[in-house]
């Protein structure tokens, strides 16, 4: 059978894509689709076609898989903040666990490591304590503010998200009638024009404090001083500020920020470490689970009071300064100079002398290091961006010789791609642990132990 664009066929769903999409099979002919999972029996579209394989549009459930729930949101299946609301969690979670090992095994070459149970989260909603809010016009010329709707720049009007902190929704109400009484315009992508580009808020999980920051097109922010009484009337608020990006791009945040009301930060723990958290700092967004993910970085790393540590990618020095307790000394290294500042002042606020940061990059800070000064290390951690280390890096790791890499990664498929250059250079894959700090979504991070 020769399937052709545009009609219907059915089908059942027999796997499940990385970036969760359900895959079928027509008379042997590949289809993913959005929004389906393993077990549905569909009636599908089909909206693209390649010659083995194309693209469809779920059209109808004949019969739901028996791992179909019905999704909390609304909006889900049309915002683009959640993939997996419609998966039972147990199901996500063995989605993913899965998704970990076939990327190690078909793009690492993987063979014979230690894949560890999945650690899921005790409750997969309202665990966020960072947002993002992109703020519009609607046709009525309303403000709105919300999430992107899936691969497009149209702003769904989102009231309540099952996956942010519960107080966003009155921060929004507050910021949309500010601006709508102050006449304070929201940012045209098209035109460049407009003020209010984003609403970026981050909560204190322990500490129940509250960051307001507005991105905005612009240097001065009218009627700040209403927007910030209004602001104090809820409980908890600690930190207002405006970020200034008059940038053509679709980059959210600027470098500069202006504080309206108080210290310009919040605090956090994870684990006995406090942390201060600025608009600009990178802070994992769930914090519950960071714990449950440091604390396997801290049992792979293997340390003792005699251990040095390199920590790449080390952030404002949140993995640093978690295994500073066990290490004889901790090295962190990141590109972002506010970042390290920002380390800085978290190994002051929490009394540790056994850590120090360098700004730069980690593939030109380590070489430079190990070849200038004989930096050693007995565990590298690194825990990398999404498109993983470059090979420089990897290089100088191996030369340095730890006894232990850890490699924290947020990408199975470029971890994958790192470990197979390590296991190259003499470095085996021990034990692979996936940790869930995203419910409801496709994401997932894993920690790896390597040893020579």
């Amino acid at each position: 059978m020769e399937i052709k664009k545009n009609q219907i066929y059915t089908m059942k769903i027999d796997d499940i894509g990385e970036d969760g999409e359900g895959i079928g099979k027509i008379d042997g002919y590949t289809l993913f689709v959005k929004d389906a999972l393993i077990g549905d029996e569909i009636e599908v579209k089909v909206i693209k076609t390649k010659k083995s394989y194309g693209y469809g549009r779920l059209q109808r459930i004949i019969k739901p898989s028996p791992y179909r729930v019905e999704p909390r949101c609304e909006h889900a299946g049309v915002c683009g903040g959640c993939q997996l609301q419609h998966s039972d969690y147990d199901e996500q979670l063995r989605y993913k666990e899965n998704k970990i090992r076939n990327l190690l095994e078909r793009v690492g070459k993987l063979k014979d490591f230690k894949m560890l149970p999945i650690i899921g989260m005790e409750e997969p909603y309202y665990y966020r304590n960072k947002a993002q809010f992109p703020v519009g016009m609607s046709k009525d010329g309303r403000v709105i503010a919300g999430f992107y709707a899936k691969r497009t720049h149209s702003i769904i009007d989102i009231k309540h998200c099952c996956i942010q902190a519960p107080v966003n929704e009155v921060i929004i109400e507050v910021v949309k009638n500010w601006m709508q009484e102050n006449g304070v315009l929201p940012y045209d992508e098209g035109k460049h024009e407009g003020l209010v580009r984003h609403i970026l808020t981050r909560v204190g999980k322990r500490t129940g404090e509250i960051m307001v920051c507005l991105v905005i097109n612009g240097t001065r922010l009218p009627a700040g001083d209403d927007l910030v009484a209004r602001l104090l009337s809820i409980e908890g608020m600690t930190s207002i500020s405006f970020n200034v990006n008059r940038a053509k791009s679709n980059i959210i945040l600027g470098d500069e920020v202006v504080s309206l009301y108080g210290p310009g930060y919040i605090t956090d723990y994870i684990g006995k470490v406090k942390f201060q958290i600025s608009p600009l700092s990178f802070y994992q967004v769930n914090p519950g689970q960071t714990e449950v993910l440091y604390g396997k970085v801290l049992e792979f790393a293997g340390l003792s009071k005699d251990k040095v540590v390199w920590d790449l990618y080390c952030g404002i020095g949140t993995i640093s300064l978690f295994l500073a307790e066990k290490a004889k000394f901790v090295y962190g290294v990141e590109i972002v100079p506010q970042a390290i500042e920002d380390a800085k002042v978290n190994a002051g606020i929490n009394g540790i002398e056994n850590a120090a940061f360098f700004v730069g990059k980690a593939e030109e800070v380590l070489p430079r290091m190990y070849a200038e000064e004989g930096a050693c290390a007995d565990v590298i951690v690194v825990d990398p961006p999404r498109k993983g280390c470059d090979e420089e890096l990897l290089d100088c790791m191996v030369r340095m010789a730890p006894e232990r890499i850890v490699y924290v990664s947020c990408n199975p498929g470029t971890l994958a791609r790192d470990l197979k250059v390590l296991e190259e250079k003499g470095y085996g894959v021990k034990k692979v642990q996936g940790v869930d700090m995203f419910g409801q979504c496709t994401h997932v991070e894993t920690v790896v132990l390597l040893s020579r």
